[in-house]
């Protein structure tokens, strides 16, 4: 008893001594990284070492099968070093894999049928079939067909290149874009009327005869009725008393146009919040009486007449769908022709928003219901509704998010979707695929492994290959069975040996609380290769708020900015704050009326836990820097917040919401367009300008207008604010191209290092790289 209670002791000693001497590792003040200008040039050439020998690594994120006629094989390329690529077949039916030829054989006897050279890294295949007995490939080469006896490797061009093909990236069902707009047909169904307007007054002639019927007379040009369709029977035809509203055009000029002398003035149509918009009144013509008859609704002024959804075998009735303007209700309306009354099959309304592009609606017409994808619930889930009466029965339930649907199967009344947050322990932005009843019964998990996963299936749905990875974790690439979910083979598992040894080090997933203290903050670090843990680096935030998604790598990948920057001496991260996507409906709402909110006080706290477990982040010197919203973001962020961020790169921001696009901005700020609009605008808080501020913006922008970046310049300008302006001749929405990246990197060495960027005007960087 003594000699346990002894080894209790022992044990609690060396626990003790262990946490203080963490507790010391994390109070020990570290010096910050200040580096000279000469260091800061080797890190700029040591940075460019790095992002050329990363960009020539065989490193495979996913595959992409080509499947056989016979649906049980398929074929696909690996990159291996040099830039060359290997051709593997695959039998999904007997689980093997190999081999399909020798790449450079191959290469060689191409090179001589086509009478030119064809180096093996030159060797892309995107055409090519097997044949019935795998003896024989028929392949494609540029502008060339070649059947190869693989036996021998005798090639000789051919014509017999007719096979079935198969995307296998292609949704299985066509998915139709709601608001695409209605699709008419002028000739009835039953082939014996033709409708057509004239003067703005909507006419039906016989096809079979010579009887003309005159539905309207308070049409005009300015005001005309339109957008026919007709009843499957017939016998009824359904339009519109439009008052067309023209789209007002924004401007910009080209100054650098060659062989100009002269700016060049283009424009374009573009609606902004507020601007008003067509209106389409309903009204339902018969045949048999030739009346006219106004449907029992509003007025519809948003996304166009809609598409009509007619009951199966009954003319009677056709549904349709509405949004209203300011995105907070959404119905299904059902119309009866005979009494132009409608009913509502579905009507969403809430006191934030509804994320329009989200809303999800697949009709059953042969049993009268509709697939419905809502977050009434607080989380986005799907729905049974009965069209008949109006009831609806959860079909998934639970804390987590039906990402998308990826098909329906009405015979077995099945549901194919992919989703996040379900798997417990894991990201909860992770998604993993899934299939359910209708019920609600028997969900299956095609995915269990830990991940973010993406799928392709063979075609007729008997296999899938499977592609999950981490952002610091390599991908696997699986085939498995759709009936039993095994694993059949594995295809490919990236080996990371000749990334690790450049030294990079792999971004690492960080956790902290948000505002609430309570909801999980998700991000990424990623730091430099050459970091002195005795060191403090300056911190730089890669920032996109927008609410339409979240933003933070999932998926394992090598190349890009945010580990190039982090090699001149930053830690770069990446959060996803409250106000965006994929989470709880709550979590979503945060953004409401309130854009400039931008999650910042989430990622203050998550930098702030970050500083706390890692020293070697000194966040009284942070950065941020992002694109569009996230210019507007980056902007923002010395405008709100500048007590904690000291230098900022704003390309291409939408730096007022009431300048930007109409159906992005009003989806998240509302409608009509109130004074928290200004309130929140970067242009009306100019003033509050502290810190280091670059802004970039591409003159031929055709996606948010160049005049949002210089009216703020504007502002800044009349209340005395100095800051830098990048104006790129010719560019549209951009970060500013490879140009607006070398100023980007250069603007934070100057301001958050300290210390001067390479003079770019001068050999400095080469003389130096020649030296070493």
């Amino acid at each position: 008893m003594h000699g346990t209670r002894s080894h209790l002791y022992s044990f609690f000693l060396i626990l003790l001594v262990f946490s203080a001497a963490h507790t010391y590792a994390q109070q020990t003040p570290v010096a910050p990284y200040l580096p000279t200008h000469q260091e800061v040039l080797q890190s700029y050439i040591h940075a460019d070492k790095l992002d050329s020998a990363w960009k020539k690594l065989a490193i495979n994120y996913n595959i992409k099968p080509n499947w056989q006629p016979n649906n049980k094989q398929f074929w696909y390329g690996k990159r291996v070093k040099n830039n060359e690529t290997d051709y593997y077949f695959v039998d999904a039916e007997k689980g093997l894999k190999r081999k399909a030829f020798d790449s450079k054989q191959m290469a060689d006897v191409i090179s001589t049928v086509l009478g030119k050279p064809l180096p093996v890294n030159k060797l892309h295949i995107t055409k090519m079939f097997f044949s019935a007995d795998e003896k024989q490939v028929t392949l494609k080469i540029n502008d060339s067909w070649l059947k190869c006896d693989l036996s021998n490797y005798h090639c000789e061009k051919t014509t017999d290149t007719l096979f079935k093909s198969y995307d296998p990236n292609e949704p299985l069902q066509t998915r139709r874009y709601r608001w695409e707009g209605l699709v008419t047909d002028s000739v009835s169904p039953d082939k014996q009327w033709a409708a057509f307007i004239k003067g703005g007054n909507i006419y039906v002639k016989s096809l079979k005869g010579s009887a003309e019927i005159q539905f309207t007379t308070d049409g005009s040009l300015d005001k005309p009725y339109g957008e026919v369709s007709w009843a499957p029977d017939s016998k009824h035809l359904v339009a519109y008393h439009i008052d067309p509203k023209k789209t007002k055009e924004v401007y910009y000029i080209l100054s650098s146009v060659p062989g100009t002398t002269r700016g060049k003035l283009k424009s374009h149509e573009y609606d902004q919040p507020g601007d008003e918009f067509t209106t389409y009144e309903p009204f339902i013509f018969s045949i048999t009486d030739k009346s006219k008859l106004k449907v029992d609704a509003e007025k519809l002024d948003f996304f166009g007449a809609p598409v009509l959804h007619w009951r199966d075998g009954n003319s009677r009735y056709f549904t349709y769908e509405k949004v209203d303007r300011g995105h907070q209700r959404f119905r299904v309306i059902e119309v009866d022709v005979q009494t132009g009354k409608t009913r509502n099959i579905i009507d969403e309304k809430t006191n934030t928003f509804i994320y329009e592009q989200r809303i999800y609606t697949r009709y059953l017409p042969k049993t009268h219901e509709i697939i419905w994808v809502t977050e009434k619930d607080g989380w986005r889930h799907a729905y049974l509704v009965n069209e008949l009466t109006g009831k609806e029965k959860l079909i998934t339930a639970g804390n987590w998010v039906v990402r998308d649907i990826d098909s329906v199967d009405v015979k077995k009344r099945e549901i194919w979707f992919n989703a996040s947050g379900k798997n417990a322990g894991e990201d909860p932005y992770f998604i993993h695929y899934y299939r359910i009843g209708f019920d609600g019964r028997n969900l299956v998990d095609l995915t269990p492994e830990k991940g973010n996963h993406s799928l392709t299936f063979s075609p007729g749905r008997k296999y899938y290959i499977d592609t999950y990875s981490e952002v610091n974790i390599a991908p696997r690439m699986v085939l498995k069975n759709t009936s039993t979910f095994k694993t059949i083979t594995e295809l490919e598992h990236q080996d990371l040996s000749d990334l690790l040894a450049t030294g990079i080090k792999l971004p690492e997933v960080f956790v902290a609380k948000a505002r609430d203290g309570k909801t999980d903050i998700w991000g990424v670090i990623y730091r430099p290769a050459n970091m002195n843990p005795n060191k403090s680096y300056p911190v730089i935030e890669n920032i996109y708020a927008g609410p339409q998604d979240s933003f933070v790598p999932k998926s394992f990948s090598v190349i890009n900015e945010m580990q190039s920057i982090a090699q001149l001496g930053f830690i770069v991260v990446q959060i996803d704050g409250m106000g965006t996507a994929n989470r709880s409906k709550a979590f979503h709402d945060v953004c409401w009326h309130n854009l400039a909110d931008a999650g910042f006080a989430d990622r203050i706290l998550w930098m702030q836990a970050m500083a706390a477990k890692y020293p070697q982040a000194d966040i009284s010197r942070v950065g941020v820097y992002g694109t569009s919203a996230g210019g507007q973001n980056s902007a923002g962020a010395l405008l709100f917040h500048p007590e904690f961020y000291k230098a900022a790169v704003s390309a291409c921001g939408c730096h007022d919401n009431r300048i930007d696009k109409q159906w992005w901005n009003e989806q998240w700020m509302g409608y009509p367009v109130g004074p928290h609009y200004e309130q929140q605008s970067n242009i009306t808080n100019a003033d509050k300008l502290k810190g280091s501020l670059l802004l970039i913006v591409g003159e031929a922008d055709n996606n948010v207008p160049p005049e949002s970046t210089y009216r703020f310049a504007d502002a800044l300008i009349k209340h005395n604010k100095y800051f830098d302006l990048l104006t790129i001749p010719g560019m549209g929405h951009s970060d500013g191209g490879p140009y607006g990246r070398k100023k980007k990197r250069d603007f934070f060495v100057r301001h958050l290092l300290n210390t001067e960027p390479p003079v770019r005007n001068t050999d400095e960087l080469t003389a130096v790289s020649m030296e070493e």
